[in-house]
């Protein structure tokens, strides 16, 4: 945890806090923190700065904030994900907010399996606290938005067009080649999706493109999600 991440629920003044949960004992049993330690903070959807500990044992922590450091730039990338397998769905959530994603659309698709729509990782709080996670690793607060899809088609046709609108919309497609790939790293706000194991099939393809998509390579390699997360970010805006 490499920011203390607050909210509005742990506020008892605006400039003072109290936690008790696991934040609590990783200040006891990693940070070993005394009182009059300093550590990085943040307000969730707010400023970031430092909280001063006033008060710390076993059962709380009373802390002083000083909130006046902007977090960082978001990355202007709207992400398409077909859902990956629930053991890998955490990773990518978190790895979205490190990122700096702000926005995320999990989508239906012929290769995702009926089965990791009925996971317990869907549910707001599950996913909630793998965003939170990541944003305590890269010193970030501000949340990303999630938003779940799982019909493909009517998501393609009526939301996806609206979304492409003053952006570099591209379709991640390891059997497309990347002789048509656009400049990188691009300049301007982009949308790109990405398929789950095994990449879109041709219809989606074709769908995605209809919207307003064009395909983009990575070369020869069929990467996992989570690695072609990091590597689209790092290709896309350098």
């Amino acid at each position: 945890m490499n920011l203390l991440l607050l909210d509005q629920a742990d506020l008892l003044e605006s400039d003072v806090a109290i936690i008790r949960d696991h934040r609590l004992q990783h200040l006891l049993n990693v940070h070993r923190a005394c009182p009059g330690d300093r550590l990085k903070a943040g307000l969730l959807n707010g400023e970031m700065g430092q909280a001063e500990i006033l008060r710390l044992d076993g059962q709380q922590a009373t802390l002083r904030l000083m909130l006046n450091e902007t977090p960082p730039k978001p990355l202007p990338l709207i992400l398409v994900l077909a859902l990956p397998r629930p053991k890998m769905l955490r990773r990518c959530l978190g790895m979205v907010a490190e990122l700096g994603i702000k926005q995320l659309y999990l989508i239906n698709s012929y290769r995702v399996e009926k089965s990791y729509w009925q996971s317990p990782l869907l549910s707001p709080d599950e996913i909630h606290q793998a965003l939170l996670r990541g944003l305590e690793q890269a010193k970030d607060t501000r949340l990303p938005q999630v938003q779940i899809r799982q019909r493909f088609k009517p998501f393609v046709e009526d939301e996806l067009p609206g979304l492409v609108a003053g952006r570099a919309a591209l379709v991640a497609h390891p059997y497309t080649g990347g002789a048509g790939n656009p400049p990188l790293p691009l300049s301007q706000p982009a949308l790109v999706c990405v398929g789950p194991e095994g990449g879109f099939i041709s219809y989606e393809v074709e769908k995605l493109q209809a919207a307003g998509c064009r395909p983009l390579a990575l070369g020869e390699r069929i990467y996992r999600v989570e690695t072609v997360l990091p590597l689209l970010a790092g290709r896309l805006f350098g």
